[in-house]
């Protein structure tokens, strides 16, 4: 008889890894995670030295669900020797570099990773309800392609989002491939094992507005001169805007917030999504401060700085000169300026875009499997439901319908615990229904509540 697992996780990011953790030690769980790389890797592109990650420590995989648990971050540094090194260096960031080595020390020692498998179908059995899951073995040296079959009574949906590049920039990177004369045009998914290539091709452009716009940014401008390399940041934004943390806004990370989002008209839902980029798509204002502290270094005795700032300025064209730079060949941007309207060209050598990451429905998923709003768009319940009857869930791909709660780290525990709640019909992990001290709506509206204690635990609102 085929064995049915009541968890199984499509994709091995830190969110369904974060679940695997959490489902370890629950003996009513028989859980399988499924991913096509053959080990846990978390943005290898950006790993630049002296990253930190933007959330605290206790973002970790699973803290926030359980303190007491052995994959936290804290048990990690303790098994390493390195917690008082931590302690001492007293910061609540971890370095990325560092982040990633944790992930790696759980995932290495959690038995319900499957890697090396690339599902390919998820289906449902009308008449168990169960999802079939079917998987492609990677084939080594002289071995034929294989699958294999799972079912499932839950299926998780991590497979996280892909690096997006505007039209005019993807075009000009499939041009780029074609002409190897001028330097890469690549995402900044991608930067690190392009930033020899791009550092060598003389002049480089950073297109974007976040975080990794601004390391990318800081990493090239340090060797930038006029006998190495210049380096141009280009972004839409009005502004090179920080990321926004303080405490009362940091409460929008919780379940008040979101049950409020979700209320909202889909329309207003698109505004405020857009709005609330500063809120988790900025840049830490301790970066800002280095960036200006770097151009003022770097500048200083009246040295020749080669970079320009621009913002509010968009890419509205792109196209490769392949007699420009002494025929050595180029790429030419056209810029629009917000305020403006007027229009400049702009000359470079290569490209790195920082222009984030989209998501979408996963083609391996059945049609009609999974629930769609008005916009095409998988529509994601309160509970992280998605279809099949409220057996296929996701997680970290819900912006959309859930806000600035789905791609914060350290609200990942909760909506895992959310999931495995619907798993196994009880609460292995207590669910907040309240962490907010504010409430967003009216009072005595049908958001309102009391402010929340330390005994507030709850149903989680549906």
């Amino acid at each position: 008889m085929t064995r049915t697992y009541d968890l199984l996780g499509i994709g091995i990011g830190p969110f369904n890894l974060g679940l695997a953790a959490l489902a370890d030690p629950l003996d009513d769980v028989d859980a399988v995670f499924l991913d096509q790389r053959d080990a846990f890797s978390w943005h290898p592109g950006m790993m630049l030295e002296g990253a930190t990650i933007q959330v605290p420590f206790l973002a970790d995989l699973v803290t926030m669900a359980d303190p007491t648990s052995p994959w936290s971050f804290l048990a990690f540094l303790k098994a390493t020797g390195r917690l008082y090194p931590f302690y001492i260096r007293e910061s609540f960031y971890p370095l990325r570099a560092e982040y990633d080595q944790y992930c790696r020390w759980v995932a290495d020692r959690l038995t319900t990773l499957r890697w090396g498998r690339e599902v390919i179908g998820v289906d449902r059995d009308d008449e168990t309800g169960d999802l079939v899951v079917t998987a492609r073995l990677a084939a080594g040296p002289g071995q034929a392609p294989r699958t294999e079959t799972y079912r499932a009574r839950h299926v998780v949906l991590g497979v996280g989002t892909t690096p997006q590049l505007p039209g005019p920039l993807a075009g000009l990177a499939a041009e780029s491939a074609r002409h190897p004369g001028a330097g890469p045009v690549v995402h900044s998914a991608d930067y690190l094992p392009h930033r020899d290539a791009l550092a060598a091709s003389g002049a480089v452009t950073v297109v974007g507005s976040g975080q990794s716009a601004a390391e990318v940014y800081r990493d090239l401008l340090e060797d930038a001169s006029p006998q190495a390399h210049r380096v141009d940041w280009v972004t839409r934004s009005t502004r090179f805007f920080p990321m926004e943390y303080t405490k009362l806004t940091l409460e929008m990370t919780s379940p008040e917030y979101t049950d409020h989002y979700r209320a909202l008209p889909t329309e207003l839902r698109e505004i405020l999504g857009r709005e609330q980029r500063a809120l988790y798509k900025g840049i830490s204002g301790d970066l800002v401060d280095e960036i200006y502290d770097t151009l003022y270094r770097k500048s200083a005795l009246g040295r020749e700085l080669p970079t320009t700032l621009l913002s509010d300025t968009e890419v509205v064209e792109a196209r490769y000169d392949a007699e420009g730079a002494g025929g050595a060949g180029e790429y030419v941007l056209t810029l629009r300026h917000g305020q403006l309207g007027t229009t400049a060209e702009h000359r470079t050598r290569a490209v790195v875009a920082a222009t984030g990451y989209g998501s979408g429905v996963p083609g391996f998923v059945a049609p009609g499997l999974v629930d769609l709003d008005e916009l095409g768009r998988v529509d994601v319940a309160r509970d992280y439901t998605a279809g099949a009857g409220g057996r296929l869930h996701v997680g970290g791909t819900e912006a959309h319908t859930h806000g600035v709660t789905a791609p914060d780290l350290g609200f990942a525990p909760w909506r895992n615990s959310v999931i495995l709640a619907q798993v196994t019909g009880r609460e292995p992990y207590p669910v907040e229904s309240r962490i907010a001290f504010q409430t967003f709506g009216l009072p005595g509206g049908v958001d309102a509540a009391p402010a929340p204690s330390s005994a507030a635990v709850g149903e989680v609102a549906r």
